[in-house]
């Protein structure tokens, strides 16, 4: 029994209903515990029972549920799995699970229902990432790019790099064990072209990760710039919502203000600073160096400018402080100057500081007019096209790693080739390329590996 685990599968809190799931050879055991003793009758699987559930202490009717059963090895994880819907009562779901572990099952530990799958073969390692990701995500794209690798399209876009890999190390091994002499210099061109063709495939797979992690991360972004030049207005704009305070006094602004909004799919963490001055203020001179350590962390940052004023020596200094980072220039209020206005201190900013031109967005926060070039201008610097329609991309920042090992231990076992080394040492490359690739899948990761991995898993999945 002490393999049964017990968990609730719905998130904590209050709702319409509540799902428990029990797995493991006494699921049965611990379901005819709760279905008292005029209560019991054999359960079919795969079909809805609607039971009454009694605490086996005091007899008392507990709820009255939804059990479907699911018989090994037809089930997610492939042991037996009992999954309960009851009502959505904190204190009646923490009674059920309660009954359940003083009736032999334990408490299921973050992601072992579906490191359970694993085990039985039912789902390899990133198909069980990708549930993970699923339920982490935050738009349609990363979830429809989640649900791609749990429905195997990694695994099937790995499996013939692994065979195409696996064919030269026989070819090698072979040669090592029953051919005398070397092998000839036509047949050591093949390998090297074969060996060529799979690094270029895993770079080109491991290429998509930055659209990868964009669309599954989303990006930070940071507005700076000195006090009132527009920066919770532009903030209030792209949100949609009156989120942070507008006055015309300066320094309104005294600490951070994060939301979260989309851009093409892509979720934005968006950052509204204090402005950036020197200040005798204790608490804005808090909020000002709160500002800088954003800056220095933030993906993108927008320096915003006032386009109704002459750029000041706080704004000159604002932008050399950036001048290293990802930014972009948002010139803001130019619906307070003519266009032609606008047009010149955007030549005059480009020639003074030396910055291109492209980075310069000229909007107004008020009228919302330039707003969409900036959204675009957002994630210009991390990716091209329209990523949310993209192809499979990898969204993981392990199999990224792996995906680039591989192809540099297979560049370097090339170069061995060139060098004439032996097949024993060129070999060695290839085996640990191989590895990585099978650690992706799960054939060749370590049992710590696994244990890290699905402890980022929610308990119940």
């Amino acid at each position: 029994m002490k393999n049964t685990i017990v968990a609730l599968a719905t998130p904590t809190g209050r709702s319409g209903i509540g799902v428990i799931r029990l797995s493991g050879e006494g699921s049965l055991e611990v379901l005819a515990k709760l279905q008292g003793s005029n209560n019991k009758f054999p359960l079919a699987p795969r079909r809805a029972y609607l039971i009454q559930l009694f605490d086996p202490e005091s007899k008392d009717l507990i709820d009255s549920a939804i059990v479907t059963f699911f018989k090994s090895p037809n089930s997610f994880t492939g042991d037996d799995v009992v999954e309960l819907s009851c009502h959505g009562s904190p204190v009646l779901l923490r009674q059920i699970v309660d009954i359940c572990l003083s009736s032999g099952a334990r408490l299921a530990k973050p992601g072992e229902f579906t490191l359970r799958a694993l085990a039985n073969g039912k789902i390899d390692l990133a198909e069980a990432e990708a549930i993970r990701d699923l339920i982490d995500a935050q738009t349609k794209a990363s979830a429809r790019q989640a649900v791609r690798q749990m429905r195997g399209e990694l695994s099937l876009r790995l499996q013939p790099l692994k065979d195409e890999l696996l064919d030269v190390i026989v070819l090698l091994e072979s040669s090592l064990e029953f051919v005398e002499d070397d092998l000839p210099e036509i047949q050591i061109l093949r390998v090297k072209e074969k060996l060529t063709a799979i690094a270029e495939k895993t770079r080109e797979l491991a290429e998509t990760f930055q659209a990868g992690k964009l669309i599954r991360e989303g990006l930070r972004v940071a507005l700076v710039g000195r006090p009132n030049v527009g920066k919770s207005s532009l903030f209030n704009a792209l949100l949609g919502s009156e989120r942070a305070i507008v006055t015309e006094i300066p320094g309104t602004t005294r600490d951070q203000l994060h939301e979260s909004f989309t851009i093409n799919d892509v979720p934005v963490s968006l950052i509204d600073t204090a402005g950036l001055r020197e200040t005798t203020d204790t608490v804005e001179s808090i909020g000002v160096e709160r500002s800088r350590a954003t800056i220095a962390d933030a993906d993108l940052v927008i320096v915003m400018l006032d386009a109704s004023e002459q750029t000041s020596d706080e704004d000159r200094q604002i932008l050399k402080s950036v001048k290293d980072l990802n930014y972009i220039v948002a010139l803001n209020k130019i619906d307070k100057v003519p266009s032609t206005d606008v047009d010149r201190m955007v030549a005059a900013e480009h020639s003074s500081l030396g910055y291109l031109r492209e980075r310069i967005t000229p909007i107004s926060a008020k009228t919302g007019e330039g707003l969409d070039e900036l959204r675009t201008a957002i994630l210009d610097p991390f990716s091209r096209g329209d990523i949310s329609t993209s192809g499979l991309l990898i969204t993981d920042a392990r199999h990224y790693d792996l995906l680039i090992r591989t192809a540099t231990e297979i560049a370097q076992s090339s170069e061995g080739l060139d060098q004439k080394l032996s097949e024993e040492i060129v070999l060695v490359g290839l085996h640990n390329a191989l590895r990585f690739l099978g650690e992706i899948t799960g054939e060749t990761t370590t049992e710590d590996m696994l244990t890290r991995i699905f402890s980022t898993f929610c308990i119940g999945k």
